[in-house]
């Protein structure tokens, strides 16, 4: 008898193992491999009265949406037939072992040069939602940007009932000039870049510009129906509100991770992050504005203030008028904390709880004092004769211009960046307070911090005082993050370590510090890789809000990073 209690068990093993085995080759079978081809070319676009020659991918602004199912691969030919360097970027895709996929200029790959090529291979596992992929290089992203959507593997479905439609929603940024020629005066000058002169939906302005009348982003719907609207801020510098008149929005997902839902009337969205909302047709049958506009949070800092607006048009209501919806103050902090203060993840999740790499960045804005050889014209900061600067742990990023940072990690090469990155602060001071300009000067350099292979870390990001506070959306490339705690103020970690929420925390890939606050991020260092994390406004990024995670190999091939591809540009 006994004998035989144990073939059975080793049946029941068997099965389990057979079942299993079943399962992971039928989603093998079902994944499937997605080929595209970008071709990134000057193409003249009309907004705002005047015709640009913007650069499009495909012709298209925005860009084209791609769209695959959890477990694909995606193989993308870039080709440049533009006048300036690019790359690609495919944000929130976790990039498993494929950073040479990644895309930021000059961090894992050297840029794609005008009459180049490059082919962008890697698969999207474990990730479900909305993602999006923009340039990576200089100020391109203001056009050069689309959506990613990825949906569960073939026969799973949403962890909520299915919609009766999708709409994918693309805030963006336009300037009635070249991007490129902005950011460039900004660079010569030292001042902060010019302005946008409007917020669009989907490439449009909307009814509330000059000459976008006829352009406005029509999104329709039926009475009864449920609508999926993906929205994502693909704006270069501005974090915004969003809202529809009279419609509530159910919030289930963000940064390709489910959300416990909640309901909320308005959303605030930094630049680089993405919200899934459920919206549903109950309101009498019209045509409602859909807008956006600014949430400013640095203090006296100039910033557009137009509102961007397309329509929500039920069946059969051509005619009537748009209702436009209220939306917050321009420096509504208060909602900001209380929507963001809204995201759980659906269930219990796997925290690192405890910790090996106990970090904490700082991140602000600075000024840098002007050499004395520069005239003038060439120091126009706020402050007689100073230039903008930006740093995490008073070190203004810069990167190598002649290699990237992961090609000369893989290959060993010396001299392109250190590895002293600080782990916290090199002196310690009131953060959100009265700060010595003695400590508005922060030191440039290409530092890198180190990670072995699977550590558990943790990172609190505290913004600071200097120049002015201001809400950053800190990216993170090459994972997801759990966002455990925020506040305002100067973390401790005596008193605020009790409201961390090792539960149920949301994940995402960006998360937004607030304006003279902190948040505290969790994750493992399970990708290997040299990873930038920066703030997602183009302009902090430009003067030196970045570092780089640099992640060793850990044991045998599946824990290193792929050799690189064949036609990895050169520099």
């Amino acid at each position: 008898m006994e004998c035989v209690k144990t073939n059975s068990k080793y049946s029941s093993i068997f099965i389990a193992i057979f079942v299993l085995l079943l399962s992971f080759a039928s989603s093998l079978a079902h994944a499937k491999t997605h080929n595209h081809e970008f071709l990134v070319e000057a193409t003249p676009v009309k907004r705002l009265c005047k015709t640009h020659n913007s650069i499009t991918v495909n012709g298209q602004y925005p860009g084209p949406t791609l769209e695959i199912n959890n477990g694909d691969t995606l193989v993308v030919k870039v080709t440049n037939k533009a006048r300036y360097n690019v790359t690609i970027h495919w944000h929130g895709v976790r990039q498993m072992r494929t950073g040479w996929a990644d895309g930021p200029e000059f961090v894992t790959q050297c840029p794609i040069r005008p009459g180049g090529s490059y082919t962008y291979r890697f698969t999207v596992d474990g990730q479900e939602g909305t993602l999006w992929w923009h340039a990576h290089s200089s100020w391109l992203r203001a056009t050069v940007y689309g959506a990613l959507i990825v949906r569960p593997r073939e026969g799973e479905t949403f962890p909520f009932p299915k919609p009766h439609r999708e709409t994918t929603i693309l805030l963006g940024e336009w300037w009635d000039k070249n991007p490129i020629d902005v950011v460039r005066e900004s660079q010569r000058t030292g001042a902060a870049p010019n302005i946008s002169d409007a917020y669009t939906i989907n490439g449009q302005p909307g009814d509330l510009y000059k000459c976008s009348t006829k352009g406005t982003t029509i999104v329709p719907i039926h009475s009864g129906e449920t609508n999926l609207v993906r929205v994502i801020n693909a704006a270069l510098n501005q974090p915004l509100f969003f809202t529809i008149a009279n419609h509530k929005l159910t919030v289930v997902g963000a940064d390709a991770s489910y959300l416990k839902p909640f309901t909320t009337s308005v959303l605030m969205l930094g630049p680089g992050q993405t919200t899934d909302v459920l919206l549903t047709a109950n309101q009498p049958p019209s045509r409602y504005y859909i807008a956006a506009r600014a949430y400013q949070s640095a203090q006296n800092a100039p910033f557009d203030n137009t509102t961007t607006t397309a329509i929500l048009q039920y069946h059969n209501s051509i005619k009537n008028k748009p209702i436009m919806p209220p939306l917050p103050a321009y420096n509504d902090t208060n909602t900001v904390t209380k929507f963001s203060r809204s995201f759980f993840s659906p269930r219990k999740v796997e925290v690192p709880i405890e910790i090996d790499e106990n970090l904490f960045f700082t991140i602000g804005l600075g000024l840098n004092n002007c050499p004395k050889n520069f005239r003038d014209r060439r120091c126009q900061g706020p402050i007689k004769r100073t230039r903008f600067t930006a740093s995490m742990n008073n070190v203004s990023f810069t990167l190598p211009n002649n290699i990237s940072i992961l090609q000369a990690h893989y290959n060993r090469i010396p001299g392109v960046f250190t590895t002293d990155f600080p782990t916290k602060p090199p002196v310690k001071f009131d953060f959100t307070g009265n700060v010595s300009r003695s400590l508005w000067q922060p030191i440039p350099g290409t530092k890198a911090y180190k990670l072995k292979f699977g550590s558990r870390v943790q990172i609190v990001l505290q913004d600071t005082s200097i120049v002015t506070p201001e809400n950053h959306p800190i990216h993170l490339h090459g994972y997801d993050f759990y966002i455990v705690a925020e506040g305002f103020g100067n973390f401790d970690p005596k008193k605020d370590t009790a409201k961390f929420n090792l539960l149920d925390p949301p994940q995402r890939n960006t998360v937004a510090v607030p304006a003279n606050g902190w948040a505290v991020i969790r994750f493992v260092a399970d990708n290997p890789g040299a990873w930038i994390m920066h703030c997602h406004l183009d302009v902090h990024i430009g003067w030196g809000l970045a570092t780089i995670l640099l992640v060793e190999d850990g044991v045998g091939k599946l824990q290193s990073i792929e050799p690189p591809p064949l036609d990895l540009p050169l520099c």
